[in-house]
This record gives C-alpha cells, structure tokens and sequence, in this order.
C-alpha cells in the first residue's frame, strides 16, 4: 500500500479518536464543573448517546446508493465542528445539551463510512487496517494526558478550547483524503438487509454486543469523577486511561496474527467475558492503583480486540452493498441504544459516588450475561 494513502488515513484516525480521547474521560469533568448532579451527567450522555443511532443511519443509505463516503465524511467533520463551536455561547441545561446533541449527530456520523471507506482502499486486509487503527488509539492517548494536564493546571472551561481545536485539525484531515474507486457489479441483485438482519447470527451478535456497551456506562461516564474522588491527581487520570489505549495498541498491531489462530466467535466470547471481569475489580478495587493498571491494560481485549473481531463479523455477514447501512445498524444500535442505556442506568446508581460499587459490579453483570449470549452464536460467519 502507498505511503500516502497510509498517512492519510492514519492521520484522520488519529484526529478523530483524539476527539474521543477528550471527550471520553473530560466531558463529565466538563459538566461537573458547570454544576450538574450526577444524575444530570447521566441524562446528558444518555441524550448524547442515543444520537448514535440517529448520526450513522442518516447518511447510510445515500453511502450506500452511491457508493462514495469521502462527501459524507467531509461534511460531517465540518458540521461537528461548527456545532461544538455553540459551546463557547451556551450556559444551563438545555444549550449545552443541544450543543453536545447537535456536534454528536454529526460526528458519529463519520466512522461508519471513514471504516467501509478504509476497509476499501486497503482491500479489507486486516493486518493493514490494525496497523491505521492503532494512529487513533495514540491519538485518544495523546489527547487523554495532555487533556487531563490541562484541565487540572486551567479548569474545566479548556475542554471547549481543546475540543474545537482537534475538530478543526480533523476536518482538516478529512480534506486530503481521496475516494476509493471500487467496482461494483449493477446487474447483481444484493439481498436485503433485512434479511441479513434477522439472522439469528447478527441478533445474537448484536445483542451482546448492546449489553457490553451497556456494561462501559460508568467508565465512559464517571471513571474520571471517579478517580478524582480516590484523590487521583489529573495527570493520574490520564495515564490510567493512557495505560488501557497503549494496551489497545499493541493488539491493533497484533490483531491480524490473531485472527489466524482463532475464530471471530471465541474472540467475541474471550472480549466480553474479561470485560465483566474489569468492571468487577475496579469497582472493588479502583483505590490500588496496581489492580487498576490491570483492569486498564484489560481495555485490550474490552475495546481493541473487541472492535477488531465486530469489524470482521460485519464484513463477512454483509454483502459489498450493504457494508454502509450494516456499519450504521451496529454503530447506531449497540452504540447508541446500549450506551445511552447504560449512560442513564450509571446516573441513577452513582448517586454522586456514593454509588460508585454498586454501578460497576451492574457494569459487570451486564458484560456477563452478553458472554453467555455470545456463546450461543454460530461457529462461521456466512455471507
């Protein structure tokens, strides 16, 4: 593959997972400093979320249809960006929720069609993409130490500046990208996605995969309230979050000699199951830093090997036509509708940290009953 097709991709990854890496640990910190409850945390992120299910259909079927990503993908950054910029104006509740909603809409909407997009240009070698992949993992560590650095020395106001700065690097990116030209045969008739749908194997899939969503509620939305209440200075909190990524990493390295050795469905099984295990530790143990570094470097197996063997199941599951709406249908559904579940349920149940170990070990029950479904799904992954 050219070196110029590899920058430029890696380059997108790392800027829009820098987005995540602020926004992942920061934006509760960010809240909390405008006053919210945790409760009102909860409810933001569970309306924040539930846009993932909105953001990736949105642009899906144009995707589809015409077969071209790059338009979406530029669009979508711009209008994130601009969106996020209502931020600088917005005080209480409501603005700031609108404005979160709106800059959510817009960029979840690009990872579904920046994936099928890269998965095309590199033609779907997994090996490659894990090698791009991991440019955004440094970027969401990049941004997950020097965020927390910056919001402890300043306050919680530099979220917004760190924010609209890495959207406009990102928009940037997005600009030099080039579209992928991929032939497709018009006289084939591709069967619906519905029926791909309803296969018992997508449900399975699908519903396990809600249910470990449902499972990182309290780590997307109060890890960093959390480790700030056990007295964990700001730089702290971003290696800990450092510590998982970099573990993440070097299974995005690894991922293609992985998946020589082993099946999509025993890797599903193994992500989820050391994920209940995760959330249990840290809710009993999140004051021993050395446990805690453990359950982070589990974040290899809870997100990177997780989301490597999702990417692979859907590629074999859709037809080449229905890569786009099959990528929004796992993004919007069990991104979506799981986090917000779990955004919400962590908001009830945290009662502003009182509740903090009772909210990891229901993190823990729910990424353990996803494994038992998981275990029901067939061997193969037929098209």
């Amino acid at each position: 593959m050219a070196l110029g097709l590899f920058g430029r991709l890696s380059t997108i990854y790392f800027w829009y997972f820098s987005v995540l890496g602020l926004v992942v640990p920061f934006l509760p910190l960010f809240l909390d400093g405008e006053g919210f409850t945790s409760l009102e945390i909860g409810e933001i992120l569970a309306i924040i979320t539930t846009t993932k299910i909105v953001g990736p259909a949105l642009w899906a079927i144009i995707a589809d249809k015409t077969g071209k990503q790059l338009p979406i993908i530029q669009l979508g950054t711009l209008l994130a960006c601009l969106c996020f910029a209502f931020l600088f104006f917005s005080q209480g509740y409501w603005p700031i929720t609108f404005s979160l909603a709106l800059f959510s809409l817009f960029w979840t909407a690009v990872l579904p069609q920046l994936e099928v997009m890269t998965l095309n240009s590199i033609r779907r070698s997994a090996k490659i993409y894990s090698r791009i992949r991991l440019w955004g993992s440094i970027g969401f560590i990049v941004l997950a130490v020097v965020g927390g650095d910056i919001i402890s020395r300043f306050s919680s106001k530099s979220f917004t500046y760190l924010g609209f700065a890495i959207l406009v690097a990102l928009f940037a990116s997005s600009l030099i990208l080039k579209q992928p030209k991929i032939h497709l045969t018009q006289n084939k008739v591709t069967p619906s996605i519905f029926k791909k749908l309803s296969q018992k194997a997508f449900i399975l899939f699908f519903f396990a995969g809600l249910l470990l969503q449902v499972s990182f509620g309290p780590y997307y939305g109060f890890f960093a309230l959390y480790l700030r209440d056990l007295a964990y200075p700001g730089y702290a909190i971003g290696l800990l979050i450092a510590i998982g990524v970099i573990a993440e990493i070097a299974i995005f390295i690894y991922a293609g000699s992985i998946f020589k050795h082993f099946t999509v469905k025993s890797l599903l099984i193994f992500s989820i199951f050391i994920t209940g295990i995760r959330w249990y530790l840290v809710g009993q143990f999140g004051e021993n830093i050395w446990i805690l570094s453990l359950t982070q470097i589990f974040h290899a197996a809870s997100f990177g090997l997780y989301h490597s063997a999702s990417i692979q199941f859907i590629q074999r599951h859709f037809e080449p036509r229905q890569q786009n709406r099959g990528q929004a249908v796992y993004i919007g559904g069990v991104y979506g509708i799981g986090g917000a579940i779990g955004a919400y349920i962590s908001g009830l149940l945290w009662l502003n940290g009182s509740g903090a170990e009772n909210t990891f070990n229901f993190a823990a029950i729910a990424a353990i009953t996803g494994t038992f479904i998981m275990l029901f799904l067939p061997k193969t992954i037929k098209k």
